[in-house]
């Protein structure tokens, strides 16, 4: 049987009673502002947001302000990328399996590994049609990753960002120099949004990777999500 979409808003407060899967190496912070004391939990996937958010915020705002060459830029960037890509697999390994979606993780690192490989292409080959258009290929390749995500998972925030980052790739390169900061506030701002906030999912299916106990444990976490929604 086919898992349909959920009918759960796009973008809502995160949620804290949260699944096995969840909470295997999730971070729970505790704030407090003017007074105000609130929390947070950051699952492995968000953290894994975060991490590419951060990188890509980083990687396409020092190409607009940094003097450095190319070459510098692109040994630099292709290594954090690498261990970025391995950091990602082995973070989301737990969930990922439980979800059935070990494929989506290998492929946003495929994803990520080919921009990585065309990008070097383009700089040390000295390809100009690539380095002219490293922006679209780069919010290109992310569409496909959202679009994947949005798909494997049933969401419809997902398949939504698809759609920002196709537009974006079709239309960045009007912006001239300053696509390289627009292409880093788009990725990785979309990224760095969803750590903070809930995005709509698929409805709960059974878990075969889960021992009996965590299903009933998950099923209880279930009831506790739908009694205070």
């Amino acid at each position: 049987m086919t898992i349909g979409f959920s009918n759960e808003p796009l973008l809502r407060s995160k949620q804290h009673t949260l699944d096995v899967q969840d909470l295997r190496g999730s971070w729970h912070f505790r704030h407090s502002v003017f007074g105000y004391g609130f929390s947070s939990i950051y699952t492995r996937v968000d953290q894994v947001f975060a991490l590419w958010g951060a990188l890509a915020l980083i990687m396409f705002v020092s190409v607009q302000v940094l003097h450095a060459s190319w070459q510098q830029m692109a040994v630099a960037w292709s290594g954090l990328t690498v261990v970025a890509v391995v950091g990602m697999v082995a973070m989301v390994h737990f969930w990922a399996k439980v979800e059935r979606l070990m494929w989506l993780v290998y492929g946003w690192a495929l994803l990520m590994l080919v921009g990585t490989v065309i990008t070097n292409w383009g700089v040390f080959g000295y390809v100009g049609p690539v380095l002219l258009n490293l922006c679209p290929l780069w919010l290109g390749l992310c569409a496909i990753g959202h679009g994947l995500t949005g798909w494997g998972i049933r969401s419809r925030t997902f398949l939504g960002l698809t759609v920002v980052h196709a537009i974006a790739a079709f239309t960045i390169t009007q912006l001239g120099t300053w696509q390289y900061g627009v292409t880093g506030a788009i990725i990785g701002g979309s990224l760095l949004l969803l750590t903070q906030l809930q995005w709509d999912m698929r409805p709960p299916i059974e878990y075969a990777a889960l021992t009996d106990e965590q299903q009933v444990f998950n099923r209880h976490q279930r009831q506790l999500r739908n009694s205070q929604s």
